[in-house]
């Protein structure tokens, strides 16, 4: 007896929603509580975890956190060394480095979220739309990817940030376009894989619209690679949102973002050491945090 035609007769959709269904979704395997309670019992995971739900807390609740306001100066404390009566110690100003440091943790975690959105939105897009349509649009997009890949995102987004203006929704543009490319690369890479599997090729012989092929067939079973690149470009956009704020270009001067009270400070690291050590191991501690998610959510994505 012959066997059924893997897209069946018309108007018998039996075997083709056999063949429709496709493998299992990585993101649903990602959420199977096998996997969360392995990644629950990796010390690695959990540190990571920890701290980047520690500064998301320290972010949205800073202001009950300490009693003193990170901008009020106190010429008299200035450069107290840590102690009981600041526990971080003061900088120049004799501003309270505890409470700069916790409010510094509000401006780094509004930019890097939404520019990690914004790059990782706009890549799984392309690399979604290249990998599955192919043909001149692919050429198009990639060799315009390939020309921002290997152009210097940080002396981009610094002469993009001078030539419009410093401001919070100007960081997140900025960072989240030059993370883009990176995206694109590894979502059109597991597309490509999944656009040559008989699910795919099923939905296309039953006439599945182009966009309800890319959202209902392809996108579930490469949300594991978006997942990953999420986690993966948030560490990068906490570095890169520092950077920026270092060299000037974050909030207005005086702000407690991280990377600006390391800059303001730097001078006084031999007889100050405080106020930029605090700030520069906040900046390390969430990007250490995220590095340690991501990997942790890769390994897991690889296994499968």
């Amino acid at each position: 007896m012959s066997q059924a035609s893997p897209v069946g007769r018309a108007g018998q959709a039996g075997p083709v929603s056999v063949v429709g269904a496709g493998p299992p979704s990585v993101a649903a395997v990602v959420r199977g509580p096998g996997v969360v309670r392995r990644l629950v019992r990796r010390p690695s995971f959990v540190a990571g975890a920890v701290l980047l739900l520690g500064w998301a807390v320290v972010a949205a609740f800073w202001p009950h956190l300490v009693p003193v306001d990170p901008m009020t100066q106190h010429p008299a404390e200035r450069f107290r060394s840590p102690g009981w009566g600041h526990l971080f110690g003061t900088d120049q100003f004799g501003r309270d480095v505890l409470a700069r440091v916790l409010a510094g943790a509000r401006p780094v975690l509004e930019v890097a979220p939404l520019a990690t959105a914004v790059g990782v939105g706009a890549g799984s897009l392309l690399g979604l739309v290249c990998g599955v349509r192919r043909g001149l649009l692919d050429e198009i997009v990639m060799r315009v990817v390939d020309v921002l890949a290997v152009f210097p995102s940080l002396v981009g987004a610094v002469v993009v940030v001078a030539l419009v203006g410093r401001s919070a929704t100007t960081l997140v543009v900025v960072i989240g376009v030059f993370f883009a490319p990176i995206v694109t690369r590894s979502v059109r890479a597991a597309a490509l894989v999944e656009r040559e599997k008989p699910y795919v090729e099923a939905a296309r012989l039953r006439g599945e619209p182009f966009p309800s092929l890319l959202g209902r067939e392809v996108l579930p079973n490469v949300a594991g690679t978006v997942l990953v690149e999420a986690t993966s470009r948030l560490g990068d956009a906490v570095f890169a949102a520092a950077t920026l704020s270092f060299l000037g270009l974050g909030q207005p001067p005086g702000s407690p973002e991280w990377g600006a009270s390391v800059a303001d400070n730097r001078v006084f690291l031999q007889h100050a050491w405080w106020t930029v050590l605090f700030p520069a191991f906040a900046v390390a501690s969430l990007v250490i945090g995220v590095a340690l998610v991501a990997d942790n959510l890769r390994e897991q994505v690889a296994a499968r």
